[in-house]
């Protein structure tokens, strides 16, 4: 018998290789409005948008604001005046394509599917992510996709985690474990709802934030064990 009935993943960086979909999606968009192909110009782009991001997880900016405001800000700072609007859907439409997979998701996934209820939970944006994930090969193993634009809240808000274990029928919140790479959100948010966490830590950094899960794993056959033998401490 598995140690949980319900897995809960987050998406990017947890199991979709974000940065490598992001890089190729910039890269196009960049391209066809002319910017230069040079490290400056796209770490210009990810400062911004990445301060954004965070300002999205303190609860500073919505999602919508978010994703208009990245460019609108990255073509001021470049003395262009490009559409926003247009450039952030041309953006999504190109990081749809990118159905990337960290390396080893899809046999864990696979792996643990027969055991327990699979589900990812994204405060990523529909337009990407669903196009995303119906292009991977997870779209056959794992049946639910609960997006934040969808739900009508983010993690880590507690009023994204309820709808989620409400659809999934949840009766014992210690029978579910939130995996997630992002402590200020996937951690937090599953602690503050009273859910197991774990964290994925491939590069082992230090945690420095209030919120404390109750595993640690750097790699994917570390969080099988959890899941599927009796636990034991993970550093």
């Amino acid at each position: 018998m598995a140690n949980f009935d319900f897995l809960l993943f987050d998406a990017d960086n947890t199991l979709f290789d974000f940065d490598r979909a992001e890089d190729a999606a910039l890269r196009q968009v960049l391209a066809e409005r002319g910017y230069p192909d040079d490290d400056a110009t796209r770490g210009l782009y990810l400062s911004i948008n990445r301060d954004l991001w965070a300002r999205l997880d303190r609860g500073e900016v919505t999602q919508s604001f978010l994703v208009v405001e990245r460019f609108a800000a990255f073509t001021r700072a470049m003395g262009r005046d490009d559409d926003p609007v247009a450039f952030n859907r041309d953006y999504l439409d190109r990081l749809a394509q990118g159905a990337f997979l960290l390396p080893g998701a899809e046999a864990l996934c696979r792996t643990l599917a027969p055991h327990c209820t699979l589900a990812i939970i994204t405060n990523g944006v529909a337009r990407a992510q669903r196009g995303r994930f119906a292009r991977s090969p997870l779209a056959d193993v794992i049946p639910y996709l609960f997006i934040s634009e969808e739900v009508g809240a983010a993690k880590p808000s507690p009023a994204f985690f309820e709808p989620v274990l409400r659809q999934l029928g949840v009766t014992r919140r210690e029978r579910v474990l939130v995996v997630g790479d992002n402590l200020s959100t996937d951690i937090r948010g599953a602690l503050d709802c009273g859910l197991p966490a774990a964290w994925y830590n491939p590069r082992g950094l230090p945690n420095t934030t209030p919120w404390t899960p109750q595993w640690t794993f750097s790699d994917y056959t570390q969080l099988e064990e959890l899941v599927l033998a009796q636990p034991s401490p993970l550093l």
